[in-house]
């Protein structure tokens, strides 16, 4: 696992376009995640791709998740979020965007297959280090399935509804083995209300209890972090210095 430590939030979205930009070619597969956390990244994947710095034509975009019982038209189902935050902005056509479907959520794993597997997956992690709605004690080998979510998930998304009564309970995902088959996997974090999980996910132990630690047992995983998520890293000082002293 690759740990990338940038001093804000804006150094991290800089970061993290640089990673995920090259993965736009024709025939490119991203994995999109929603939340906070990505905003500032898909900015600056927008203002590159309208400065000719990246080209969208070909690539294909796959939802981590999706809300149950929320229609594609609802404001805050992540196939709107994804369109009005990222794919509409870039001028990709809507058929590019695929999203689990709560009635036929095994079938996203054949569509991902179909398109030849995902190149590079982004991902954000909840403050109990949950990746995707793969909440503690999921299966380090889930598919894409329906999860309940977790009471502190709810919590933290009833920011984007109403009141938190109107967040749905029920979500299908990506399960931990779907995100693993992804070429790439990118996660990035900001803030020290993030602080325990990347520490958990980067030095704890592979475990349930941390999901998004599945990413110590990837080929090929970057952590991308701002100083205040970093504040709990024993080894920060190390991770720093290896990014130093790439090889050539």
């Amino acid at each position: 696992m690759e740990v990338i430590i940038r001093d804000s939030a804006a150094e991290v979205a800089t970061v993290a376009a640089d990673i995920l930009g090259g993965y736009f070619r024709p025939g490119g597969v991203i994995g999109v995640a929603t939340g906070s956390t990505p905003l500032a990244t898909y900015a600056e994947i927008i203002a590159r791709a309208r400065a000719g710095c990246l080209k969208t034509r070909g690539v294909e975009f796959f939802a981590l998740d999706e809300y149950v019982g929320l229609g594609r038209d609802h404001p805050q189902s992540y196939y709107q979020t994804l369109r009005c935050e990222l794919i509409d902005p870039l001028g990709v056509e809507p058929a590019r965007l695929h999203v689990p479907d709560a009635a036929a959520a095994e079938c996203y794993e054949d569509e991902i297959a179909a398109a030849g597997g995902i190149d590079c997956q982004l991902l954000g992690v909840g403050k109990n280090g949950h990746i995707g709605f793969n909440e503690p004690g999921s299966s380090l080998n889930s598919l894409t399935r329906w999860k309940t979510l977790h009471p502190q998930t709810v919590a933290d998304n009833s920011r984007f509804f109403a009141s938190a009564e109107e967040v749905p309970r029920h979500v299908v995902t990506q399960g931990l083995g779907t995100i693993q088959r992804a070429g790439h996997l990118l996660l990035i974090a900001t803030g020290a209300n993030k602080q325990d999980a990347v520490a958990g996910l980067v030095e704890g132990p592979l475990s349930a209890a941390c999901p998004a630690s599945i990413l110590q047992w990837h080929r090929h995983a970057t952590v991308v972090v701002d100083a205040a998520a970093a504040a709990g890293l024993r080894n920060r000082e190390y991770y720093e210095f290896a990014e130093a002293n790439k090889p050539n």
